[in-house]
């Protein structure tokens, strides 16, 4: 069921040879333990997954699918892709996570910054320490990306790179509204002086538009409600300061209180002469208070 690349079993020369004995000329028989290990990383099944909640954070989830008929305890999680610089790691270092037969396992990590030098496509795998009974090893299994949300979050976050070369870009501030009326959500471009952030430095820029999102839109007369910017920035100069007018785009009080996505603005920008997005959150405390504006412009606010 599972892609096994590798497995390391500390024990497994333990239990074919007993100390002060010649080594027979004869391979020794696998210990039950390495067969019931090998048997459970044939029906391990791994997945790579970035769910909305995960996204403000850099966040990803390792799924974990014990199609075996053991019980088991997964330790350390450690996923490698060649499009990140480093490794990712549990979030809480230290936990350990029983997988019952038949049972999954969702355990977070934390992404490191990509690697803007790397191929965008590649494959991640996953080192899992994995414990039956007495007996532990680190296997190393092929991870599927079912959403395939590595290879996008690459190639945004590297032209997010080559943007910071030229311009800073920041969610600063926010006036609420009344009921009726746009908030303004203030956006700064502050150009650099270009070469310091990495990524390949890009010279000119143009910050083209920012697109609403599934909680908040513009009052722009646009066709698919995007604020036109067409900011062209060429990494020397003053700040400028943008003011979006910004108003609700729904009013179900659960969009609100299960809000995930809501303030992760895309920005459209041309790099390199390459049109893209990035994206661009507000910050927790920003959130915080649109997420109240928008529960008291609906009328379902507390004040």
């Amino acid at each position: 069921m599972r892609r096994a690349l590798a497995a390391v079993a500390a024990l497994a020369l333990a239990a074919g040879m007993t100390a002060g004995c010649a080594v027979s000329q004869q391979a020794a028989p696998a210990s039950r333990a390495d067969d019931i290990v090998a048997s459970i990383v044939e029906g391990i099944d791994v997945s790579l997954v970035q769910l909305r909640g995960d996204v403000a954070s850099r966040q990803a989830q390792v799924q974990i699918v014990n199609g075996s008929d053991e019980s088991v305890t997964i330790g350390d999680v450690i996923v490698v892709d060649p499009r990140f610089d480093g490794e990712a790691g549990r979030v809480v270092e230290g936990r350990a996570s029983d997988v019952v037969a038949g049972g999954r396992v969702d355990i977070r990590v934390q992404l490191p910054a990509v690697a803007c030098g790397a191929s965008a496509a590649g494959e991640p795998t996953v080192h899992l320490e994995l414990t039956v009974g007495a007996h532990s090893e680190v296997v190393t299994l092929a991870a599927d990306d079912p959403l395939g949300f590595v290879g996008p979050l690459h190639e945004r976050e590297c032209r997010a790179k080559r943007l910071a070369a030229a311009a800073a870009l920041s969610f600063t501030g926010f006036e609420p509204s009344s009921p009726g009326e746009p908030a303004t959500l203030r956006l700064r471009v502050d150009p650099a002086d270009g070469g310091a952030a990495g990524g390949g430095a890009a010279e000119e820029v143009v910050i083209a538009a920012v697109q609403p999102t599934n909680l908040l839109s513009f009052d722009a007369d646009t066709a698919d409600g995007a604020y036109p910017l067409d900011l062209v920035v060429r990494g020397s100069g003053e700040a400028v300061d943008v003011d979006l007018p910004l108003v609700p785009s729904r009013c179900d009080p659960h969009a609100v209180q299960e809000d995930k996505r809501g303030t992760i603005f895309d920005v459209r920008v041309i790099v390199d002469d390459e049109p893209g997005e990035i994206e661009l959150f507000v910050g927790d405390a920003l959130r915080g208070r649109i997420l109240t504006w928008v529960a008291h412009w609906c009328g379902f606010g507390s004040g």
